[in-house]
């Protein structure tokens, strides 16, 4: 096997991001997580959801760059202003998937936590 192949293929790997993937992605950076929740309220012009970050507009449109390729912005130019729009339907998909995990992880502790006081009640029996 060629030297590069295996590392092309991870290369390929890691270009290859599901819909779900990208938007948890997108949502690991902090500044792209205050733009989500600005965003929710009301579109903004790319202008007016720089402001509160300290750094340069070059940097902030690469958060931008990450949050329409996950699909949970869009953003329109109208003249010279580009304005963003979250996408909620994208938004709501990670949120669903979320509540299942948290449905399936509160049902594992439910039952684990029935488990341990059956236990306890029959070592109780046990003693007494």
């Amino acid at each position: 096997m060629p030297y590069g192949e295996p590392l092309s293929i991870v290369h390929h790997m890691e270009n290859y991001r599901t819909p779900l993937d990208a938007a948890f992605h997108a949502l690991s950076d902090p500044t792209r997580r205050a733009v989500i929740s600005r965003l929710t309220k009301s579109p903004a012009p790319v202008k007016e959801l720089a402001e509160p970050f300290d750094m340069g507009l070059p940097a902030f449109l690469k958060h931008l760059r990450v949050l329409e390729e996950s699909g949970l912005i869009t953003t329109e130019k109208t003249g010279r202003t580009r304005t963003c729009q979250v996408k909620i339907g994208r938004l709501a998909e990670a949120e669903s998937w979320l509540s299942e995990q948290r449905a399936l992880w509160q049902a594992r502790t439910d039952r684990l936590a029935d488990y341990v006081e059956t236990q306890m009640s029959r070592d109780n029996e046990n003693d007494g």
